[in-house]
């Protein structure tokens, strides 16, 4: 039995592990390998505030006006205030973040759309890539962590299911990739730290193993699920056939790039009076705007007017990816579209990260706190898994006295399943999903084209419910299942709200409505559907 076992290793499962005493018995949990996921792609930085000029109350403020009146006002201070502590977290443990030209000892700030000061502390444009591989450097020194590389869980383990009156959470049931067998993870505690659900969209900005399994698994074993209808959609990815989630970075217009039609000119001060700096979602929805209007296949990004050595120097990666695959970003804006990127809802988590079942922590991207409210601000992300990663650790430090809960759990059962021999099922399910989401529940909605969505998603669960009960689960099923439930969650969220707000979008109701301000939608396992 493990004390901890982490499902997940971004930056929120590494932090919390790395913050739990070192007698602590913990399992890191990797679908791949354990640098392989959302965080390692993060380009922009993480949000603090680190300048004199520059106050709480800013940061707080631009956060709530970001989240168009759905943050909770009490987590948004609870992560702002422990900025400053997460950066120097970071640092401590050998963060290499850039440093100011002319004097090192400063940190190089950097600043991004919806921030009204610069406080994004970064490394380069690589700043995900270089928190992840620091911290996965510290947790392989640490002896009592083991880490469970190649490994996708396939669902949580309560009490309940197992007949308890409890429904405290007791481990996982997980698929060995290389070995193609299903372990069972007895822990005392287990934390969800599995990231977003973006690729339930056709076009994506984030890895293949963002699937939203998390959320889907909380929901099955009786968690709520809050905002799932905002989904944020970055505005520049790089066009091309074969740049598969190559984000152009945020920073980019926070240091002068401009949005151009074809033809050259301007489009973003026709949207909003802060044009390029203006929050993601009115960028995605005004890029989208003209694509639809003109017929056109992306709009392109210029800071070639900006000096070489000032481009190579600040957004080294974009431009040698840029390179890569034929454009030179000194000399020629580059081809752009939006494409899904963070999802702002999630698993509903108090300040501890704790969620509906006992014993279940969620943290990072999969969980709702209250932030992000109805738009992620940029880079508040990596200080939300910092923030929340320490805070559940505390709490988990807190309850490690407690007796375990020794319930006997039964080996995973596959005597009544075969191997499928009916993959393109798989495969057609999952292209159908992405595909119509991207059509009928994408930057732009109606009511009717949820309907559809929701009906056609209704049969589609039943469906792969009863090709998960036939065969043996594989990699692809197991992310099947729980995309064709995010994207009913999405569904489902998106018909509750009768308004356009933040990233959610609608041609029906397209005022927002101040009666649903401060106002969730909040889904219960317990009142509506779910898969079993």
């Amino acid at each position: 039995m493990y004390d901890v076992l982490i499902i997940g290793s971004g930056a929120a499962g590494l932090t919390l592990a790395l913050s739990l005493p070192e007698d602590c018995k913990i399992a890191v949990l990797s679908k791949d390998v354990i640098t392989e996921g959302s965080t390692v792609y993060a380009q922009g930085g993480i949000s603090a505030v680190l300048d004199a000029t520059d106050s709480v109350d800013s940061h707080i403020t631009d956060t709530l006006n970001a989240g168009a009146g759905l943050c909770d006002e009490a987590a948004v201070r609870f992560t702002v205030e422990n900025g400053a502590s997460s950066i120097k977290w970071l640092l401590d443990a050998g963060v290499p973040f850039t440093r100011e030209e002319h004097d090192t000892n400063r940190l190089h700030l950097t600043r991004e759309g919806g921030h009204s000061h610069r406080r994004i502390a970064h490394a380069a444009d690589a700043s995900g890539a270089a928190i992840e591989h620091t911290l996965v450097g510290q947790v392989r020194q640490r002896s009592n962590i083991t880490l469970l590389e190649h490994h996708i869980a396939v669902d949580l383990i309560t009490a309940r299911k197992l007949g308890h009156r409890s429904n405290r959470c007791i481990g996982a049931y997980a698929l060995n990739r290389k070995a193609k067998r299903v372990q069972t993870l007895h822990a005392r505690f287990t934390v969800l730290a599995t990231g977003g659900a973006s690729k339930v969209y056709l076009y994506t900005s984030n890895p293949d193993g963002a699937s939203g399994d998390g959320i889907a698994m909380a929901w099955r074993a009786g968690c709520r699920v809050a905002n799932m209808e905002f989904m944020q959609f970055h505005p520049t990815c790089l066009y091309h056939p074969h740049a598969k989630s190559s984000l152009i970075t945020e920073a980019v217009r926070g240091e002068g790039g401009l949005l151009l039609l074809k033809d050259g000119s301007r489009f973003m001060p026709r949207f909003d009076p802060r044009a390029e700096l203006a929050p993601r979602d009115i960028v995605a929805r005004a890029i989208d705007h003209e694509m639809k209007r003109l017929g056109l296949d992306c709009v392109y990004l210029d800071i070639s007017h900006k000096p070489r050595d000032f481009i190579i120097s600040h957004f080294p990666n974009v431009y040698a990816t840029c390179e890569k695959f034929g454009y030179d970003m000194s000399k020629e804006p580059v081809p752009v579209v939006p494409a899904a990127h963070y999802t702002c809802g999630g698993v509903m988590v108090d300040q501890n990260g704790h969620t509906d079942v006992d014993a279940l922590y969620c943290i990072g991207e999969a969980s709702y706190t209250g932030l992000h409210g109805a738009n992620r601000m940029a880079s508040n992300s990596l200080l939300e898994c910092i923030v929340y990663g320490k805070s559940a650790a505390q709490d988990i430090i807190s309850r490690l006295q407690e007796p375990a809960l020794d319930l006997p759990i039964p080996n995973w059962d596959e005597s009544r399943v075969t191997d499928s021999d009916e993959r393109v099922v798989i495969t057609h399910n999952w292209d159908e999903i992405r595909r119509f989401m991207w059509d009928y529940v994408g930057i732009v909605r109606t009511t009717k084209r949820l309907q559809r969505a929701r009906n056609r998603m209704e049969l589609l669960l039943h469906e792969i419910d009863e090709y998960y009960a036939n065969f043996r689960v594989t990699s692809d099923l197991i992310e099947l299942r729980n995309l064709a439930l995010i994207a009913w969650l999405i569904i489902r969220s998106a018909l509750d709200r009768p308004e356009s707000r933040g990233l959610h979008y609608t041609l029906n109701f397209p005022k927002t409505n101040p009666k649903l301000d401060g106002i969730p939608t909040i889904l219960d396992p317990i009142t509506t559907y779910h898969t079993h």
